[in-house]
């Protein structure tokens, strides 16, 4: 007698269990290295916070950090550099992203070596090149003199401006990549219907190209953001201690402080604010993928 098969798939039931089972299998010695390494240190973490002095619970660390108003300027900095870092990303990824989908053998290969290549250099290394490039005597300045464009060296280095900069080049190709993949799969008989029907080029951006590339915008704004709120080597390296980020008061709170329970309570801060960004990004990606 054969098998009872699933109605749609035609597949015995007994058969997806197993490959079910199989999967679970494979996947364990993979979630066991993030449960040892990555969650119950993060679990750690987080209780440390709310930890008192003597053992107990206590919120103490929470309030004295939004009972600070320099706290709240650099809760809002740090929020102010990511949301400006994925705008400007987003500004330079998308051109880029439709150059690299319309460009065609060699040259489309230039434009992934260029964009990858970069990714196996340190952060320490490309955040370091940019303060060089920002400082009074740094090519940018002496460029712009040479030019006549200004008499005097402009302060560049250690400015919030020169740390956007340096983000956005950092972080640039995990927004361009996202976007890439998305052109990838549209179909060019999309555009040439369009404008077979009269449509200008202005009206099929913002009506066919734009809606249909608006969840690789959305992954790529994701990467960046949490990215961005949590970098720590880029602004010690172009703003320094001027103008602090939430990643680096958590290094100063452990390091220098020796507060455990307030740098555990910003990480924790820090943490929920990526949560919430990876939430809502998979969120509007789900219902964009609906409309679409």
């Amino acid at each position: 007698m054969s098998a009872i098969r699933h109605p749609i798939s035609g597949t015995p039931p007994r058969r997806i269990g197993t490959l079910v089972d199989k999967t679970a299998l494979l996947a364990g010695p993979g979630l066991l290295y993030l449960a040892v390494l990555y969650a119950v240190p993060l679990l750690l973490l987080l209780l440390q916070s709310f930890r008192s002095d003597d053992g107990g619970f206590t919120l103490v660390a929470y309030t004295s950090f939004f009972g600070d108003t320099y706290n709240l300027e650099v809760l809002a900095r740090t929020l102010r550099v990511a949301f400006l870092t994925t705008l400007l990303s987003l500004a330079v990824a998308y051109p880029t992203a439709i150059a690299m989908n319309r460009a065609k053998g060699i040259w489309l290969t230039v434009f992934l070596v260029a964009l990858v290549l970069p990714m196996s250099l340190g952060v320490v290394v490309k955040a370091f090149a940019w303060s060089i490039l920002f400082r009074s005597n740094g090519a940018l300045n002496q460029t712009m003199e040479s030019l006549g464009l200004i008499d005097a060296p402009i302060r560049m280095l250690f400015t919030e401006t020169a740390l956007v900069i340096g983000a956005a080049n950092v972080f640039l190709p995990f927004m361009v990549l996202p976007i890439y993949a998305v052109l990838r799969q549209q179909d060019d008989a999309l555009q040439h219907a369009a404008a077979s029907l009269g449509a200008s080029p202005v009206f099929r951006f913002f009506h066919v190209s734009l809606p249909l590339t608006l969840p690789g915008i959305v992954a790529g704004a994701a990467f960046v953001f949490s990215l961005s709120i949590s970098m720590y080597v880029i602004p010690s390296l172009i703003v320094g201690e001027t103008q602090q980020t939430l990643p680096m008061l958590i290094a100063r709170s452990f390091l220098y402080l020796r507060n455990e329970q307030l740098g555990s309570s910003i990480s924790a801060i820090l943490l929920i604010i990526a949560i919430a960004v990876v939430l809502f990004s998979s969120w509007l990606a789900a219902r964009l993928g609906a409309k679409e």
